[in-house]
């Protein structure tokens, strides 16, 4: 039973559906090993024992008939703690809002509850979602599986070390500049960026709603399109067979390799020669506009972010993380005709990119171009903590801003991922290739 918590999401399933695992004994397992966990309260804001246990007997009865709901029916997974729970308290790692207890799951919990999931409670994250290194001192900081002294990545920091510590089969997250990527690539998982608004948001508490998605944190691409199917209450693509040889894959050269550390270049390089050695066809490309459109990145996300947030930020300024309340207070020096303006200069560059990239299967860049720093520092050090979130949020950001599709893959040096962007609504190709390319670095 121990070895259930590092197989995959799919190959649990596969086991429930062939008899071999009951969805009861499987999660007793995980509430068993959760609630042992020394690092439980700081992975987990709550869980949801008597809900796990429920489903999961629904999933066993099922089970024992036949009439299974899906393949992921039974299977235990865990919940951002931004996505609304009935009864149970959703505060999106912030005490502004403490006590708030939805009446209602949101629309992606009820949508997985449908086909079968087990929900073992809600993940720890970055205050209201706004930063990708997952510190938190208000509420709390999940660990890094590679270094304990480190940040995990965020938003979606706990949903990262929910599957990483094996407390979860797999962790639902939402991205709005890499929030599933960053603690994907960070703690060693495969973490898949939906595009805008495929994916709904209802009962999911925003940060940026032009940019806001939802996407699962996972062990293995499969998994991740099979998350997916489980969001959408869709059809999860056929992955058997699928390849990479003679795939056409643009390197971005623009901003992506500037400033990459080291280890995540490594990584990048060890990536690109797997590739290669598989048959990809692999392309440099340069796009100087990318780089405009970071710089926009202030206006575009800050400006829309405390615009939904000042009254609720102004009221009890005091009971937030400063670095995340001033990250907030800097969108209102923004004017509104600077912010129209500057969307309509992305849509411009989004045409200007999709031109570019036609010729592409897809795109690819290190995830982050830096380890997860010290958690220690970053607490200490304003300017360390400022120039650190913004070069970890660098390079996913490019797949927000272009209205992008992504995954981020591992590479086999640690905390080192490799990103690839695929088209607007074309996550099933962007998983196939994924899967080509999970084959080629194993």
């Amino acid at each position: 039973m121990e070895n259930w918590l590092w197989m995959s999401a799919g190959e649990l399933g596969r086991g429930i559906g062939a008899g071999e695992i009951d969805p009861v004994a499987l999660t007793e397992t995980y509430l068993e090993a959760i609630d042992g966990h020394d690092a439980r309260d700081r992975i987990y804001t709550v869980v949801t024992h008597d809900r796990a246990r429920a489903e999961a007997a629904a999933a066993s009865h099922r089970a024992k008939h036949g009439i299974r709901k899906s393949i992921l029916d039974g299977v235990p997974i865990s919940w951002k703690d931004l996505f609304d729970s009935a009864g149970v308290a959703t505060e999106a790692g912030s005490a502004l809002l403490e006590g708030r207890v939805p009446a209602a799951d949101a629309r992606v919990l009820a949508t997985a509850t449908q086909l079968g999931t087990v929900c073992l409670g809600k993940t720890h994250m970055s205050e209201l979602a706004f930063s990708g290194l997952g510190l938190n001192p208000i509420t709390a900081t999940p660990p890094n599986v590679n270094d304990p002294r480190a940040v995990p990545g965020g938003s979606s920091s706990g949903a990262a070390a929910s599957v990483a510590f094996g407390l979860a089969a797999m962790g639902i997250g939402s991205d709005t500049g890499g929030s599933v990527r960053i603690p994907s690539a960070w703690n060693d998982l495969t973490g898949l960026k939906t595009t805008t608004g495929r994916v709904s948001l209802d009962g999911v508490v925003p940060l940026v709603k032009s940019f806001d998605t939802v996407g699962p944190l996972c062990r293995s691409v499969e998994d991740c399109a099979l998350g997916l199917a489980a969001l959408e209450n869709g059809r999860a693509p056929d992955l058997r067979g699928a390849d990479i040889s003679g795939a056409r894959i643009g390197v971005l050269q623009t901003l992506a390799l500037d400033e990459v550390r080291a280890e995540p270049m490594a990584g990048f390089d060890k990536a690109r020669a797997a590739l290669e050695k598989a048959g990809a066809v692999l392309e440099p490309f340069e796009l100087p506009e990318v780089a405009e459109a970071n710089g926009m990145s202030g206006i575009l996300f800050t400006s829309e972010a405390y615009g939904l947030w000042r009254d609720v930020i102004e009221a009890a300024p005091d009971k937030m993380f400063p670095e995340i309340r001033d990250r907030f207070r800097g969108g209102a020096s923004h004017m509104a005709a600077d912010f129209v303006a500057a969307w309509e200069r992305l849509h411009e560059i989004r045409a200007l990119w999709a031109v570019k990239t036609a010729g592409y299967d897809a795109v690819i860049l290190p995830t982050a171009p830096i380890l997860p720093p010290d958690a220690e520092r970053l607490l200490a050090d304003h300017d360390y903590y400022v120039a650190e979130n913004l070069l970890a949020l660098r390079n996913t950001r490019v797949g927000n801003l272009m209205g992008l599709c992504a995954l981020s893959l591992p590479t086999g040096v640690p905390s080192a991922g490799l990103m690839i962007l695929g088209r607007p609504g074309g996550e099933e190709a962007l998983l196939r290739l994924g899967k080509g390319a999970e084959s080629a670095m194993s």
